[in-house]
């Protein structure tokens, strides 16, 4: 009689260094299950899959405490190609295939089938031997065929559309020899509706031939239309297992995104103003950004307001300031600022209109490194503005004393740790970076203030004062600014509204007290049937 469990991780715990991303986590998956995993961005769902992999960023860095069984004994997965060999595999959202080489090569690759050859025989060299492709394109069509895929294993994986190439990496892992288990990796994510719903009815085949399938996916109708189970993870912890059968969409949703703890900062959000003039309105935005695809965005920004812009990663979120500002190629029907059409495409004439961006890479966009904290935050506004230069004659230069002692102000009220205003950039901690590129936009005197991910990857302290700036600058001084992050409950803690992102379309607009379960179901995309005004069919 065979084990009950194909794979039992238990009480896992990861550490990096100080940083605990995964504490004390036990998940458990049945022969011929369906267990979904769920978990916001940052939640611990790719280290718990690192762990069962055995990938390097694990053991490089001390490796982990608790244990994995593999049908029902203890495993030691030291590289992914153990987890291989134990007989797991992973269907990636990022396609691992050979454009240049046909389909059945690509299933094959790595376990080809060979045949002797005179040379072989002769020398007793197996890599002499010739490829058996007859067997080969047999094992090939028999893994198509299970995967519902009518396809020629001849033909060339280059040119096949998205969808195809998906089913073919499902396809290479179904040939492996003693496959167990299969991680599905947003595997819908690329997928049009017609085929991710084939996708869904093949994983339940799969699944019927007894194959285990953990399905990892932050889309929730997806979840209670395919998994028997259901774990879901929350800040690297484990925040419930629930039997499908015995939960709901809202209950989901809610142990998704509910988080106990309180947030770094709170602003009172200002009364809702439908009236109020509109500062920034766009219709139809697209922007072509790698990973961040914006597919027609439409959305009016209050002016006065702080607007929050959430959703998960690669959503599209992100790509929405940048195709504003002009760092991405970006088209629309309309872009209107302060009642002006906006010009798309031209991020200077974006800085000359009255708007700044503080940018989530600081490091490649945000910041010149090698440049002085008095020469960055100056930068911009002597560029665009014309401040901060000495006119004589025809001869134009920098006035120093002016940078310096704007510099020295912006340091004071930003509170940037550093040696002096002449300290290079780049040496400074995340935080104070961070910092530096608020006071580079502030410099510009903005009407209208983006921020994308202002507080990731800075200290509580520093997470703290950015925060406080922004509501700051829009209380006191008016500034309208649209604030784009992954930390919804930093955004519910200043913003006034919250845009929540989804397959590159605003899903819903919520109020920053709205429930967990409304900001749960916005962001897997689910539309809702009342309510946010963004509501739509």
């Amino acid at each position: 009689m065979g084990a009950e469990y194909v794979l039992q991780m238990k009480n896992i715990t990861k550490r990096y260094g100080e940083t605990t991303v995964l504490s004390d986590v036990s998940l458990s998956v049945r022969p011929g299950e369906i267990h979904a995993l769920l978990g916001e961005n940052g939640a611990g769902k790719s280290t718990l899959m690192n762990v069962l992999f055995g990938m390097p960023v694990i053991h490089s860095t001390g490796g982990f405490d608790g244990e994995v069984l593999i049908g029902g004994e203890k495993a030691n997965i030291l590289s992914p190609n153990d987890a291989m060999n134990a007989g797991i595999g992973m269907v990636h959202q990022e396609f691992m295939l050979l454009p240049g080489f046909t389909i059945t090569e690509n299933i094959k690759l790595n376990r080809e089938i060979t045949r002797p050859s005179i040379l072989s025989k002769a020398l007793h060299l197996k890599n002499l031997e010739n490829l058996d492709m007859p067997a080969m394109r047999q094992d090939a069509r028999r893994a198509l065929d299970s995967v519902g895929m009518n396809l020629d294993e001849n033909t060339l994986v280059k040119g096949l559309p998205v969808g195809y190439m998906q089913f073919v990496e499902i396809a290479r892992e179904i040939d492996k020899k003693g496959i167990r288990l299969l991680v599905f990796d947003e595997p819908t994510a690329v997928l049009t509706e017609s085929e991710a719903e084939t996708l869904l009815s093949v994983m339940k085949q799969i699944a019927n031939s007894g194959i285990a399938i953990i399905f990892i996916t932050h889309r929730l109708d997806e979840v209670m239309a395919a998994a028997d189970n259901i774990t879901i993870l929350r800040d690297g912890k484990l925040a419930a297992t629930r039997e499908k059968s015995k939960t709901s969409l809202v209950e989901l949703a809610e142990l998704m995104i509910g988080r106990k703890g309180e947030a770094v900062v709170t602003a009172t959000p200002k009364a809702e103003n439908a009236n109020a003039n509109i500062a920034l309105s766009i219709k139809n935005l697209i922007v072509d950004m790698p990973g961040e695809d914006v597919k027609g965005v439409d959305l009016d920004v209050r002016e006065g307001e702080i607007l929050g812009v959430g959703g998960l990663a690669g959503q599209g979120k992100i790509g929405i300031p940048n195709g504003i500002m002009g760092l991405y190629p970006a088209a629309a029907d309309k872009v209107e600022l302060f009642g002006q059409p906006l010009p798309l495409n031209d991020a200077a004439n974006a800085l000359k209109s009255g708007m700044a961006m503080v940018s989530e890479d600081r490091r490649g966009v945000g910041l010149l490194l090698d440049q002085s904290i008095e020469d960055n935050i100056a930068f911009n506004a002597m560029q665009i503005n014309g401040d901060f230069l000495h006119k004589v004659a025809f001869i134009t230069t920098k006035d120093g004393k002016k940078v310096r002692d704007h510099a020295k102000k912006m340091i004071r009220d930003l509170d940037i740790r550093c040696t002096s205003s002449r300290q290079a950039a780049g040496t400074l901690s995340g935080g104070n970076q961070q910092k530096v590129c608020v006071a580079r936009a502030l410099t510009m005197n903005p009407k209208f203030l983006f921020v994308s991910e202002p507080t990731r990857g800075i200290d509580i302290g520093a997470k703290k004062l950015v925060l406080e700036t922004l509501v700051k600058l829009n209380r006191e001084h008016g500034m309208t600014i649209v604030m784009v992050s992954s930390e919804l409950q930093e955004l519910r803690s200043i913003s006034d509204r919250i845009a929540i992102i989804a397959e590159g379309k605003v899903v819903d607009i919520l109020a920053p007290d709205a429930s967990d379960a409304d900001f749960g179901l916005a962001m897997s995309g689910i539309k809702p049937t009342k309510g946010g005004e963004g509501a739509h069919e």
